[in-house]
């Protein structure tokens, strides 16, 4: 048995023929220019409207008025919880202001990122908010020509537009003089590599810098991947420096520790503490829970759009950082040091 035929949609015409007015009038009621209208004709506008169930197509009206009220938002990794955070800021702040958000995941696939800022291009975004590889300076720079950017958490210097993230230096800070007041004093980071990643490179900086500069600590630094259960396995039976911590550098990072030092036969947060940088939803349920640097991601996505819509309205003023603060969530996984 066939489907029946899907109803034709209304359009312009339908309702200038139903309203007995044209359709300049028409597109007068439905655009910008309604108060040019007489009641009567506006109102009979309007009547048939309800009558036949027109809707605008909104996207070819912001084309025609060279406004689509598009943003988008490309993200080097969707899966990541930090991304959808951050996005989730974003899409909130965009719907308070009559924007629609599209976003693109890249998979940290550099040849995706090219091709999706090719197809962002293409639905005519007004302004394009940017998690990226770093592999397309370029590419982001010809269309820096046609609209502002903004950068979320990773630079690229070559861009020279705003860039919101978090304060990593003072989100290391924050966690090693924990670690410090709680009796730690031999510390392993534990992050993905670098790839370029500017988060990544200045939380191992900082780290290292910490270290050198504090004569009570040691400290040493293992990437994620095929090595690392080896490079825990060797941090817990190198003794004789004092208690233990594995600082992870991400959420990322903080799964991959955790399962490697299980695996390793450790007993956490009695042979070794942890602390981590984002906080997971999984972190109060391993354990006495797991000590953890918030990072403001609904924050950073309201505040990424707040940039852009300057920009949008016309702010001429130079590219500004804004960096704001983590937030320590103290749980099970650093207990204090006794003597």
């Amino acid at each position: 048995m066939s489907s029946p035929p899907l109803a034709r949609r209304a359009t312009m015409h339908d309702v200038a023929r139903h309203a007995g007015v044209s359709k300049a009038s028409v597109s007068r009621f439905i655009g910008d220019d309604r108060g040019l209208l007489s009641e009567s004709i506006a109102r009979r506008i309007e009547d048939a409207i309800a009558t036949l169930g027109y809707r605008p197509n909104q996207m070819a009206r912001g084309l025609k008025r060279g406004r689509t009220r598009l943003i988008g938002m490309l993200m080097a990794d969707i899966r990541n919880p930090y991304s959808i955070a951050v996005m989730h800021g974003v899409e909130t702040a965009c719907r308070q202001h009559g924007y629609s958000l599209v976003v693109c995941n890249t998979d940290r696939d550099p040849e995706q990122e090219g091709r999706q800022l090719e197809a962002l291009h293409a639905y005519n975004i007004e302004g394009l908010i940017v998690n990226t590889l770093g592999r397309h300076p370029e590419q982001l720079r010809e269309l820096q020509g046609d609209m502002p950017i903004v950068l979320v958490d990773r630079k690229l210097e070559a861009l020279g537009t705003d860039l919101v993230g978090l304060d990593n230096p003072a989100a290391v800070g924050l966690a090693l003089d924990h670690l410090l007041a709680r009796g730690y004093r031999d510390l392993a980071l534990v992050t993905e590599p670098t790839e370029g990643t500017s988060s990544r490179s200045e939380r191992r900086a900082a780290f290292e810098a910490r270290v050198a500069a504090e004569p009570r600590l040691r400290g040493q630094v293992l990437s994620t991947g095929d090595t690392l259960q080896a490079g825990l396995a060797a941090f817990m039976a190198d003794s004789g420096h004092g208690p233990k911590a594995v600082f992870c550098a991400n959420g990322v990072a903080a799964l991959a520790a955790t399962l490697a030092l299980r695996e390793a036969g450790c007993r956490l947060f009695e042979d070794v503490a942890l602390i981590a940088l984002d906080d997971l939803e999984w972190y109060p349920l391993v354990g006495a829970g797991i000590t953890a640097l918030a990072q403001p991601t609904d924050a950073i996505g309201r505040t990424a759009f707040d940039c852009l819509l300057q920009r949008l309205r016309g702010d001429p003023s130079p590219s500004r950082q804004i960096d704001l603060p983590a937030r320590l969530v103290i749980r099970g996984s650093t207990p204090i040091i006794e003597g």
